[in-house]
Formats: structure tokens, sequence, C-alpha cells
């Protein structure tokens, strides 16, 4: 098969053929259709943000395919179902507290090392075995329709950080992060979930109107300043109930005053859910005050990634009409052209934007 390899940091991609990969008992081999390429993968790449990635390695974060051969012990998926390949793979023996890897992109600590020797290689190849839970069936489409499908790899990120914080129908959320890729897709969430009504902060004004536009009166959106307690108070002005849950999903530059501005909107009670990137690459810690957090019995839930489960709850949200795929413009590459598509990827990273690679 061919194969994008990442050979040494701040090297380009060589596409190369290698090995197909044979699946054993707990491994399924899936035929790549359609791979999404996140706008920082330059990034990663260049070895900027630190990632534990050994090289070389095929990377890519998920994907969308048809499987193509199973292990032994399969005894849902058969030849031929189109899967979504969900990259967060666990250890099978961890208990509790299970080691975890994002194949093809970066492990957690030295167990997750370890787990990545073995579900090593990502989705920038024409094929990929994955353990057999993480091929996650997502019913019949058409090939045209597979590059939308990679949206589910974005998607899933605010999805488990909703589900941690068990949003319920008709709640008020305030999205610190909105006008990102991940902080847009997790307004398109809360809603799909049921939110009454979605707080959108941000500094550009052309994505808070996109986010209206997009879905209506129930988003309200707020034009931060850059003054703390000015924009907290905006943010709660802006809100027409108390606000039940806050979720940062802001990026590893953005300063911690400005992700605190808007989790200490959060009412009495109410739940606060920390998936960003703040103090990721250094800098200062965020700071809350601990007597508000007590006396307010506020929960604050740090997620990464989002449960096993997710996939299949997600999938059942779009098939049902509540989360739309057309929302996102695709523009797609050829394999060979994989470098073309890391560089147009982080030019165009803008909400409801996705850059694929077609194996």
């Amino acid at each position: 098969m061919k194969a994008a390899i990442l050979k040494a940091f701040g090297s380009p991609l060589a596409v190369e053929t290698v090995p197909d990969p044979v699946p054993g008992t707990g491994e399924v081999v899936v035929d790549i259709v359609a791979a999404g390429v996140l706008s920082y993968t330059s990034e990663v790449f260049s070895g900027a943000r630190k990632y534990l990635l050994e090289l070389p390695v095929i990377p890519g974060v998920g994907g969308i395919g048809r499987v193509s051969s199973v292990g032994p012990d399969a005894t849902k998926l058969a030849i031929g179902d189109w899967v979504f390949c969900d990259p967060t793979v666990r250890s099978r023996d961890g208990g509790l507290a299970p080691d975890i890897t994002l194949q093809g992109w970066s492990a957690r600590g030295p167990g997750g090392l370890k787990l990545q020797q073995h579900f090593r290689h990502g989705s920038f190849a024409q094929k990929i075995m994955v353990p057999t839970e993480n091929a996650k069936p997502i019913g019949p489409i058409t090939e045209s329709e597979a590059a939308q499908w990679c949206a589910l790899s974005t998607l899933l990120v605010p999805y488990g950080g909703f589900l941690a914080a068990n949003l319920q129908a008709g709640e008020t959320v305030l999205v610190s992060g909105a006008t990102g890729k991940f902080g847009s897709c997790a307004v398109a969430i809360a809603l799909a979930m049921g939110a009454a009504h979605v707080i959108a902060p941000g500094r550009n004004e052309a994505v808070r109107a996109d986010l209206v536009r997009r879905f209506g009166e129930r988003v309200r959106t707020v034009k931060l300043t850059g003054n703390e307690d000015d924009d907290r108070e905006r943010m709660r002005q802006a809100s027409p109930a108390p606000i039940d849950c806050v979720m940062d999903i802001m990026p590893p530059s953005v300063s911690t005053s400005v992700v605190r501005a808007a989790l200490m909107t959060v009412r009495p009670y109410g739940r606060v859910v920390l998936m960003g990137g703040v103090g990721m690459l250094g800098g200062a810690g965020l700071e809350l005050p601990y007597p508000w957090i007590m006396r307010n019995c506020i929960t604050i839930h740090g997620v990464w990634m989002c449960p096993p489960d997710a996939p299949v709850k997600l999938v059942q949200l779009i098939r049902a009409g509540l989360l739309r795929l057309d929302q996102f413009a695709v523009t797609s590459f050829a394999l060979d052209q994989v470098n073309e598509a890391v560089t147009h990827a982080a030019e165009h990273a803008g909400p409801f934007k996705m850059t694929v690679i077609r194996p």
C-alpha cells in the first residue's frame, strides 16, 4: 500500500510503498477513503507541539473507510462495513486508569508510548489497522460522502466534554473559544444536544455573525474586549438565563485571563469543562479562586477526547438530523499531495472548513 511517512520532525512527509497491515486477534484493517488533516498538523510535524510520537510513523488522526479484513474474534463487523477509525486507543489491561495513545498522533506518558509501538500508524495511508473496538460503524454512505464524515474527528472532542458535564436539554451553555475550529463545533454540538441557548464570545466579528446565520437566535454572541472583568459581565448580560455549563476549548496561545473571564460566568452549582490548551506549551497556569469554587459548589471537569461509546452516540445525532455534516466545506487532496494538504489546512483553519486526504 501507499502511505505518507514522517521520518524526522521538521522534514516533509515521504509518500512510499509499505507492507499492508495484517490483523491478528482484536484487530481490524480498514481501507481508508478519507482522512482529515487538522489545522495544527504542521506544528505537530515540526515538533513545535512536543507530542510524544516515535518516528518513523505514518501519521494521521482518525479516518473514514470500509472494513477489509477482521481478526478471528470480531462478531459484528463485516467486510465492506463503513466505519470511523476512532484514534483514541486505550490499553485493555489498565483497569480504572488505562494508558492512552492517539493512533498516528501522540501518546500519553510511558504507557501510551508502549501502546503506540503496536497501534502505531495513522490514517495517511491506503490502509490502517485499528483495535476491533475502535472501528465504529457509521452505517451506509457513498464514497463521495466520506470526506464530510471526517468531521467526526473534530466534533467528537467537544461532544466528549458535554457528555462528561452531563449537558441536559434546555440548559444554557457558554463556549469559550466559540469562534475557533473546535469551538464552533462545540456550538453545533450543544444545540444538537438540546441546549436552549449557547453564548458565543469572541473577537472575530465575521465568525460571530456566521454562527448566528447558521444556527439562529439560540446563539447569543459577545464581542470580547480583553478586559477580564468587563468581558465577564458582558457574557453574563448576553445570556437570557443563568449559565449552566461553560466549556473552554481555547488554543495554547490564549491568555489565562480570557479563559478565566469565561469560566467564572457559570452559575452556582454549575459545571465547567476544560478541554483547551492553556499552559500546554509553557507559561502561566490557570488560577481560579478557591472560595469561588467552594462556596458556589462549582464542578470542574478536565476532559481529554471522548469515551469509547461517544462515536456511536454522535452518529445517532447525525442520522437523526440533529447535527448536519453539510455545514462543513471540504477541500480534498490525493495522498501524493499530502504536504500540500498540510499547508492548506494551516492556511484555511476557520470554522466549518475541512482539509481531507483521499488515499
